[in-house]
């Protein structure tokens, strides 16, 4: 042969082929999102509403091509040298959480269009939801630090400027910029634990960093590795929103528009715990015995501390509802941290530390569901209260009977209690998975964190029938516009029938979503 043809030959073996219909969840997406860019510089006007109906129709598309990737198995971007390292995986993690992101971000798009698109930028709105949604899909399936860096980013810097798109909104520059700064600095310093991986590994590749963790690094370089995997995790702490990293998310949630807000609470955690997943149990396991009591810490703290400033809000405080979902949001990343830290823990069985990841994505699709309802209902309530106080809510069974019964229902849902059994099972696989684990002290934490938010969520759950006050009642009928102002969109009616049905299926065969807790989706 000649050096020519060898020459050809070697080139021919670096090119990876792409399995397009592996990567065609994110890839709809973001092509979605480049047509919704273009078209909003030429339709007009009063035609840009069709912009929000082809990003429902871009996000059905994308759920739709699914489907044909429900065996699990197919990967891409794969290393010429060995077929089995990949860059990009669609095993039944990454559909599950990537029918999760596309659920959650479709969800958004009909509270959006429910009344919140007369306040922002529409091109620029549905864009951006786009483009962060395909970040966010592309995450799950990313396995090597680059791949997942990038996902991470491009599910990111979108969400900022949807945070602060209210112009001359003075809590929305704020809330942006605080979650930004909180973002930046988790960046720079998940960026600074890769280079340090690198630089003791050699590859990026997750499945490659775990076997040349485990036979070994020199030892001049062992602490270099010790510190890259503690700050990789520290990066992915922060978009979780694990405590003492959580500061931003009260401000954010009240200052970004409320659709965004459910996308933030859902979507942006979802991301977030895949990575940390990702890292920890398919990239570090070799350092369970470190990272794994950490995380059954950050838990511990990250539960107590939102259930405890969730307790604390006053029920007659301006954007009280929101800030109380905003730190019940932190208080379930809690529980959502403790199968992950079980994981640390489960080395002695075969693909032990595999296993307990089931509990942490069922309990995080059942959150998804009753968590994007309840922010449904509360956008339905801000269009004739804008401060969204939990008072407000009082007597909205006299007013509307079925929107306080599917609020009633999502809150006792995320309480545990019946008839919400779906949030009963989840809670009891994620304390079985601690428990399991021997992290008895975890469980005791936990059980005690549930009785907290058990007062505040009943509270609200309260609230809803109590009788309206005569006063406010007759001040709200003498109100001008009334009837175009109760009128409830029809998006706004679908995103709470969707979460409502959702929930009430799931509570009725839980074992759809309990299902992924005993099993391995990698």
């Amino acid at each position: 042969m000649t050096m020519a043809a060898e020459s050809a030959v070697g080139a021919a073996s670096l090119v990876q082929s792409v399995d397009w219909l592996a990567i065609a969840p994110p890839t709809i997406t973001a092509v979605v999102a480049l047509i919704v860019l273009v078209a909003d510089l030429f339709v007009p006007e009063h035609r840009k509403p069709l912009l929000g109906v082809l990003t429902i129709a871009g996000l059905l598309a994308a759920l739709v091509m699914l489907l044909p990737l429900r065996d699990g198995d197919r990967s891409t971007f794969c290393l010429p040298t060995d077929a089995t390292v990949c860059s990009y995986t669609a095993d039944y993690f990454a559909l599950v959480i990537q029918f999760l992101v596309l659920g959650g971000a479709l969800l958004t798009a009909l509270l959006t269009l429910g009344g919140e698109m007369r306040k922002l930028p529409v091109g620029e709105y549905w864009f951006l939801l786009l483009s962060s949604a395909a970040g966010a899909a592309l995450l799950p399936a990313s396995r090597d630090l680059a791949t997942l860096v990038v996902a991470l980013e491009v599910a990111s810097l979108p969400a900022f400027a949807l945070v602060g798109l209210r112009r001359g909104d003075r809590l929305s520059s704020e809330a942006a910029l605080k979650f930004f700064l909180s973002s930046v600095a988790a960046t720079a310093v998940m960026l600074l634990g890769v280079s340090f991986v690198y630089a003791t590994t050699g590859t990026l590749h997750l499945t490659q960093i775990a076997a040349r963790l485990e036979a070994g690094v020199p030892g001049q370089l062992a602490t270099l590795a010790q510190a890259g995997v503690a700050l990789t995790l520290v990066g992915f702490a922060f978009k979780t929103a694990a405590a003492p990293f959580h500061f931003w998310v009260p401000d954010t949630y009240v200052g970004a528009p409320l659709p965004i807000a459910a996308y933030l609470s859902v979507v942006s955690k979802a991301v977030g715990f895949s990575g940390l997943i990702l890292v920890a149990v398919i990239g570090f396991p070799s350092y369970a015995d470190v990272w794994g009591p950490v995380l059954a810490v950050l838990a511990a703290l990250t539960m107590t501390v939102g259930n405890v400033a969730a307790l604390r809000q006053s029920a007659t405080r301006a954007w009280s509802a929101v800030r109380l979902l905003a730190w019940s949001s932190v208080g379930q990343a809690g529980y959502l941290l403790v199968p992950i830290a079980a994981a640390g823990y489960a080395d002695g069985q075969p693909n032990g530390s595999l296993v307990p990841i089931g509990s942490t994505v069922a309990y995080a699709l059942m959150y998804a569901v009753v968590n994007l309802g309840a922010f449904a209902v509360v956008a339905l309530v801000a269009r004739t209260k804008p401060l969204n106080r939990i008072s407000d809510y009082q007597g909205l069974a006299a007013r509307r009977p079925v929107v306080a019964l599917a609020m009633g229902f999502f809150l006792l849902c995320l309480a545990g209690l019946p008839p919400g059994i779906i949030g009963l099972f989840a809670k009891v696989t994620v304390f079985s998975a601690a428990v399991d684990a021997g992290l008895g002290w975890l469980a005791v934490v936990m059980a005690v964190n549930v009785v907290i938010a058990l007062y505040y969520y009943l509270q609200w759950t309260a609230v809803l029938f109590r009788a309206p006050e005569e006063a406010a009642e007759a001040a709200e009928a003498a109100e001008p516009g009334e009837l175009v102002i109760r009128r409830v969109p029809a998006a706004l009616t679908v995103a709470i029938a969707l979460t409502a049905v959702a929930g009430v299926a799931l509570s009725g065969a839980p074992q759809l979503v309990l299902r992924f807790a005993g099993t391995s989706l990698f």
